[in-house]
């Protein structure tokens, strides 16, 4: 098919998907008696048609809402995966950009031959970090049900149904909506750590598993396509290493409810879902696996295996034995399955328990090798390799854990550990670098501890060291695979990673060796703001040099790596997204020349959100745009709030965006091995647009009336209200704007339909180039065929600014109470839109609407309903407001279920929260 024919296909398949679910909708809303709600759905009704505002304005109308734009991602979806199905079937793997056919391709193209394409794959390796930062909006309960009717909209897909089964296909989506109708959207109350760490096990434990194997299928089938030997990727240990991790029990920064108590839950509910996992793949192996003594003989190490086993096992390896005679593979699966350690509690009983996957491995390695020695290769692939890789993949601890913690949060602790020592330290987060570096050089040469054991100390003292001790304590009984690094927050000093050293020697996570203190787990700076990403080259040089971390990481891994986590979110909220995008990039290049000169391989951990202002955007063009030189073939990379059930919820999906990432990294890193020329002659303009950008994008925020326009023209006060996330929105419950977390704050733009973190500020910096020096603006334009980032950065700023609605926007003005405030930002917002639009035509050298025509789609099919959202939030939040302010608590509080509600719908309507 050609791109148009794609494109009809995609829109067309779409529009009929659509327009049966909602008739479904319809037909269950008028079984339940909504019979003028039923008459109302978008994308089922004609505009005449629409019932009363106060109608639509209720729960139940705006829950229909909502449920319609639900329904609309649901078959969006779906059209995609077809797509992509229909697009393979006929041109081939290598036909959909992005995935394995394509990247092997590309590599080829890229003069790498087969032989090192081969050795790069096994030195490939992606972790996805699933955190639960409040950005999901629809309960968990409905995410499953969710996923069940998207698994019959795909049954549909299948041809060989009579109508009757059809009907019965019908019948059951219908039933499927209304399980989600009277479940209700809204959570009634904020979910705690235990419930966000239960939907995010989901996919670590259903989805994932089932992922992974399918990821290596299509690598395989992809390198027969591509011509090459499959010879080479048979057997173990040839495919990219993928790891799941996440912060859910973990990060505590600003989250006073994920204590040392919590950590210990997480490790322990980890350790126990990997074991499980394991056990379940080895019992459906064992059954499937039931060769005949009588058929084939087993292998001479297969048998003595056996007899080892059953020696160490006792009774119960007897029993294992005694349960299938004369079937010695299953025999000796029923004893692997043995070794494993407790289920329950997860703990290392007996002295022939599994202590480490490696050993597992090992006798997995042994099951394969006798399958293949007896002639049975097929079924040592087929059945062997995917139980391997899957022990591979989640260990014994299924994701790792990361502790994050905030840089002001250690100080506070630090001094707190002075003081209980009799030493002058209180005021220890004020004392100059210099004088901190003193101090903990001079401590960290001490074995002994700052303060006794049993010294009174403060709170943050009191839970680090709580939490240090329990991570080392987990570390030494099942060993440190589930645990990440210590992630320091808001690094801004070499003192602010010294200091965690500290911490850990007084908790016994660091301990003194012959050589000197070693920390047994990896020290992580996360450079966020503009300003401490300039600083970061300087602050790593340092830290790098310092003997303990060479030391540590030379340790932990055997070879010098260090990771460093940058923030996408906090950069892009203080200084705008052009600015932010860019401090970045050339972080990343200067970090990853520096580290490579001291002998270290800089892994990055790239900390991006779920919207563009918060570093989202396409995978394969995010990888494409690194700069050249800082992708070592290690990737790690959060995945947050709503994103995570967006692109991981069904299989297909789940898929599709691990291979787009696992891929892609393999042949960025093979490209960033080979030179290549710098775009010398276009960094400058770039560092000149970003300083220029955001210099207009502060001006706004610095503005003394700039706090009343946000607080009054976005729904930020609902919002704070949303039970979407246990983590409060605010780092300290101050009312700032420096307080107030990113999330949050892209939330309410986008909901207001501003989108302003994501645009303002790049349409003044690139009308001024192009006016005062038209040559750079000519050499900016054509930078795109050869300069990956450029076009990512700008096509990104693109879709955030198509994304916003003037319109709109000044609706959500008439909530600002003063006439003077609201006419300077709307004339402000209006200015910058208008003119980043024509300028952004100008550089891409066409207009949106030709050039972009599958999302002009995707919007125009949303406005009308979306609209209709907006004007009920804005109606909602004006009477909720004048509720509150009026001193009606009982009516404001009666009335909040609808606000949220409308939160929701518009969220499920852009695809996006924060």
């Amino acid at each position: 098919m050609s791109t148009d024919q794609t494109l009809n296909f995609t829109f067309a398949k779409l529009d009929l998907d659509l327009a049966y679910l909602m008739k479904c909708f319809q037909e269950m809303l008028a079984e339940l008696g909504e019979k003028d709600l039923a008459r109302s759905l978008p994308w089922a009704s004609a505009p005449e048609n629409q019932a009363p505002m106060e109608m639509l304005c209720s729960e139940a109308g705006l829950q229909a809402l909502s449920l319609s734009f639900q329904l609309l991602n649901m078959v969006e979806e779906n059209s995609a995966a077809q797509t992509r199905r229909r697009v393979e079937h006929e041109r081939g793997l290598a036909a959909e950009p992005g995935l394995w056919g394509d990247r092997l391709n590309q590599m080829r193209l890229d003069g790498c031959s087969e032989e090192e394409i081969a050795d790069l794959l096994p030195r490939i390796w992606v972790e996805p970090v699933l955190t639960a930062h409040p950005t999901e909006a629809k309960r968990s309960s409905l995410l499953e049900q969710h996923r069940q009717l998207y698994l019959l909209l795909l049954k549909r897909e299948n041809n060989i149904w009579t109508p009757a089964e059809q009907e019965q296909i019908r019948g059951q989506i219908i039933l499927a909506l209304e399980r989600i109708w009277r479940t209700g959207e809204i959570m009634l109350q904020k979910p705690d750590l235990a419930h966000e760490r239960r939907a995010i096990l989901y996919f670590l434990h259903d989805v994932f598993p089932e992922v992974v194997p399918r990821l290596d299928w299509r690598l395989r089938q992809a390198w027969k396509e591509a011509g090459f030997d499959p010879r080479r990727l048979a057997g173990a240990g040839r495919m990219p290493l993928v790891s799941f991790g996440t912060w859910v029990g973990g990060d505590r920064d600003g989250h006073g409810l994920v204590t040392a108590a919590v950590t210990n839950e997480t490790l322990l509910a980890l350790r126990r879902a990997a074991l499980g996992l394991h056990d379940r793949h080895l019992q459906a192996v064992a059954q499937r696996l039931s060769l005949s003594s009588a058929r084939q003989a087993p292998p001479a190490e297969l048998a003595a295996a056996i007899d080892e086993l059953t020696g160490q096992l006792g009774e119960i390896g007897a029993q294992a034995v005694t349960r299938n005679p004369f079937e010695p593979w299953r025999q000796f699966l029923n004893l692997v399955r043995a070794k494993l350690p407790n289920l329950d509690d997860c703990r290392i009983e007996a002295p022939y328990h599994y202590r480490h996957p490696r050993a597992l491995l090992e006798h997995l390695r042994l099951l394969y090798e006798s399958l293949v020695a007896v002639g049975a290769a097929r079924l040592a692939e087929e059945e062997v390799l995917p139980v391997w890789r899957a022990v591979e993949v989640f260990g014994f601890h299924l994701a790792v854990l990361d502790v994050r913690q905030n840089s002001a949060y250690h100080d506070r602790a630090i001094a707190q550990l002075l003081v209980a020592a009799g030493l002058d330290g209180a005021d220890y987060a004020d004392w100059p670098e210099e004088k901190r570096r003193e101090l903990l050089e001079q401590e960290l040469k001490s074995p002994r501890p700052l303060a006794h054991g049993s010294a009174e100390l403060g709170p943050e003292a009191r839970e680090i060291l709580a939490t240090y001790r329990l991570l080392a304590s987990h570390g030494e009984e099942y060993g440190y695979d589930g645990i990440g690094a210590l992630i320091v927050s808001m690094t801004r000093s070499v003192s602010d990673l010294l200091g965690v050293y500290l911490l850990a020697r007084e908790a016994g996570l660091a301990r003194p060796t012959p050589a000197g203190l070693v920390c047994r787990l990896p020290v992580v700076p996360l450079f966020e703001t503009v300003a401490d990403l300039e600083q970061a080259p300087a602050i790593l040089r340092e830290f790098l040099a310092h003997p303990i971390t060479g030391r540590s990481v030379t340790e932990s891994g055997g070879r010098r790596r260090q990771q460093v986590m940058l923030g996408y979110s906090d950069s892009a909220k203080a200084a705008g997204v052009l600015s932010g995008q860019w401090a970045l990039h050339q972080a990343q290049r200067t970090l990853a020349q520096m580290a490579a000169e001291a002998g270290f391989e800089l892994r990055f951990f790239h900390g991006r959100g779920g919207t563009i202002s918060r570093g989202a955007g396409p995978t394969h063009r995010f990888l494409q745009s690194l700069p050249h030189g800082s992708l070592s073939g290690a990737f790690r990379a959060t995945e947050q709030g709503e994103t995570i059930s967006q692109k991981y919820a069904n299989l297909g999906t789940a898929s599709y965006n691990l291979e787009l990432l696992v891929a892609g990294v393999a042949a960025m890193k093979l490209r960033h091995q080979r030179p290549v020329s710098r775009n010398v002659k276009l960094a400058p303009i770039m560092h000149l647009l970003a300083t220029r950008s955001q210099k207009v994008y502060e001006d706004l925020l610095d503005r003394p009336d700039f706090m009343a326009y946000f607080s009054q023209a976005t729904p930020i006060d609902a919002i704070e209200q949303a039970r979407i996330g246990s983590r409060p929105a605010r780092r300290t419950g101050r009312r700032t704007l420096e307080d107030l977390r990113a999330i949050p704050w892209v939330f309410a733009w986008n909901q207001s339909r501003h989108y302003l973190p994501g645009w303002y500020g790049v349409g003044t910096a690139l009308t001024e180039l192009l006016a005062e020096v038209p040559a750079r603006f000519a050499d900016l334009a054509a930078g795109f065929e050869n300069w990956p980032f450029l076009q990512y950065v700008f096509t990104n700023t693109e879709t955030s600014l198509m994304s916003a609605d003037l319109r709109i926007v000044e609706r959500y003005a008439e909530l600002v109470a003063d006439d003077a405030v609201r006419a300077t930002y709307l004339t402000l917002i209006g200015d910058e839109y208008r003119r980043t639009r024509e300028v952004l035509g100008r550089l891409f050298g066409g207009d949106f609407a030709v050039r972009r025509p599958r999302l002009l789609g995707t919007l125009v099919r949303r406005e009308r309903a979306l609209t209709m959202l907006h004007q009920m939030q804005i109606m909602l939040l004006r009477q909720w407001r004048e509720r509150s302010a009026a001193g009606d608590q009982t009516g404001a509080e009666a009335l909040l279920p609808r606000v949220l509600l409308s939160v929701n719908a518009i969220a499920s309507g852009l695809r996006t929260t924060g």
